[in-house]
């Protein structure tokens, strides 16, 4: 039986019966009149009903091109029929060579290999996996701990976790992490540092600390790990001009390996190709997903220099081997589909479409501020943030109870947007293909469900 046949009410009753939902609660999902998605095109999402949802969060921050993209559905389809999977445990397939290539071509520029996965998650504890052993093997034993920010998000994982900061998502799991340093996230509407509320007042005093920190820790820091320009599920937390290349000058002065997250940022997002290249910074380790392949199928890649690569290089007796891997490491399919998404970059000229694209969403967050109940909004390229709360003199916070970020995405199904809050802050993340007539759609439609719910 095909599934996408069944009526609505069956699936609805398919869903709550059986599946267990991320980041939901269930008490609350099982039962309800639930959208079962069926169908994608182009900025769309269309349910079993046939409703039709601009998809504002581009498949929770996946999605390049739109959803069914002719170029890389044919792709997919001819690979299919050519192999469907082979290992990269003592073989290697062509698709996987191939991207390789073309990711260290668009890559900050002195990265020099690549290691695949299956998500952001992973692609990020592999980092701290090679940061760690690089460290052990280059002759610094005590240097065995990370750095890691305030509101920072880099997976579920018990490494990934270890070295995130936002305690609703990993103060359960306290008890499993491995120790960490943590540094003041640079998040200036909420700054702990300072109450200017602007970095250019304070002085970047975020990254004094950190510095002051790096200089007490430096022995024993074997890395730090960073999401640059944004920090994502923190809620849309935008760094400051020229802190991410501060940060990379006090990782050369301390002897400290550069994580850098751009599983969320990268592929264009913030309108350059990768994050890290709008301050002209190399990590020494950067870890990619979510938009490597548009969108369609799960891959990800932690991207290392020559001299990280160097350390594991040895005798096979010396044991130096990075010993990690996952089943489907370099999936020819998953990798197919990253190749035509990058052709698509090219013959579209992508990057060159979004500076209107980013002036646009600009103009209309600046407009929202004129609203009582936003506090703050915050924007880098074509990511966007718009943060509620109930007082806007005292920044006091809606309660937890209240619920307003729910509130607002769901006043905007009624406007046919389909978003994602983080708490109190309804993010701004529609895929880069997204065209002029459906932002207006978006944002007109973000207005307006913000004005209905705190006015």
């Amino acid at each position: 039986m095909n599934v996408v046949e069944l009526d609505t009410e069956t699936l609805r009753r398919y869903d709550s019966d059986y599946l267990w939902h991320p980041f939901t609660q269930m008490s609350e999902w099982e039962g309800a009149e639930n959208i079962i998605i069926t169908r994608g095109e182009g900025s769309y999402i269309i349910d079993s009903d046939g409703n039709r949802y601009l998809d504002g969060v581009a498949a929770i921050w996946t999605n390049v091109h739109g959803h069914c993209k002719k170029e890389i559905n044919d792709a997919i389809k001819e690979q299919v029929d050519r192999l469907e999977h082979a290992t990269l445990l003592g073989l290697s397939n062509d698709r996987a060579a191939l991207l390789a290539k073309r990711l260290i071509d668009i890559a900050p520029p002195g990265l020099a290999k690549v290691f695949y996965s299956d998500n952001g998650s992973t692609a990020v504890e592999i980092g701290v996996k090679m940061a760690f052993q690089y460290q052990q093997q280059t002759g610094k034993k005590e240097k065995k701990k990370f750095i890691r920010f305030d509101n920072a998000y880099h997976g579920d994982t018990v490494g990934s976790m270890s070295v995130g900061g936002i305690a609703i998502y990993h103060e359960v799991y306290a008890p499993l992490l491995f120790p960490t340093i943590m540094a003041p996230s640079p998040y200036c509407y909420r700054c702990p540092l300072s109450s200017e509320g602007d970095c250019t007042k304070c002085g970047l005093l975020c990254l004094k600390e950190l510095e002051r920190l790096m200089e007490e820790h430096a022995h024993e820091l074997a890395g730090l790990v960073i999401e640059p320009s944004v920090q994502g599920a923190g809620g849309m937390i935008v760094q400051p001009p020229g802190f991410v290349k501060g940060v990379r000058e006090l990782c050369d002065r301390f002897d400290v390996l550069m994580i850098a997250d751009e599983v969320a940022v990268g592929f264009g997002r913030t309108g350059a190709m990768f994050a890290c290249g709008k301050e002209g910074v190399t990590p020494d380790i950067m870890a990619i997903s979510k938009g490597i392949s548009a969108g369609y199928l799960p891959l990800a890649a932690t991207l290392t220099t020559r001299k990280v690569y160097d350390a594991f290089w040895g005798e096979y007796s010396a044991l130096k081997t990075f010993f990690h891997g996952h089943t489907f490491t370099g999936n020819p399919i998953a990798c197919a589909a990253a190749l035509a998404s990058l052709d698509i970059f090219e013959k579209e000229r992508l990057l060159e479409q979004l500076p209107e694209k980013i002036d646009y969403i600009q103009d209309r967050l600046q407009r929202l501020m004129e609203l009582p109940h936003v506090g703050d909004v915050r924007q880098e390229g074509m990511i966007g943030g718009i943060e509620l709360v109930r007082d806007r003199h005292t920044r006091e916070p809606y309660p937890w109870e209240e619920r307003v970020g729910v509130r607002v995405i769901m006043e905007a199904r009624k406007h046919g947007l389909f978003l994602r809050p983080l708490g109190n802050v309804i993010v701004v993340f529609p895929p880069l293909s997204i065209s002029m007539d459906e932002l207006t759609i978006l944002m007109d439609g973000i207005e307006a469900s913000i004005r209905s719910v705190t006015e």
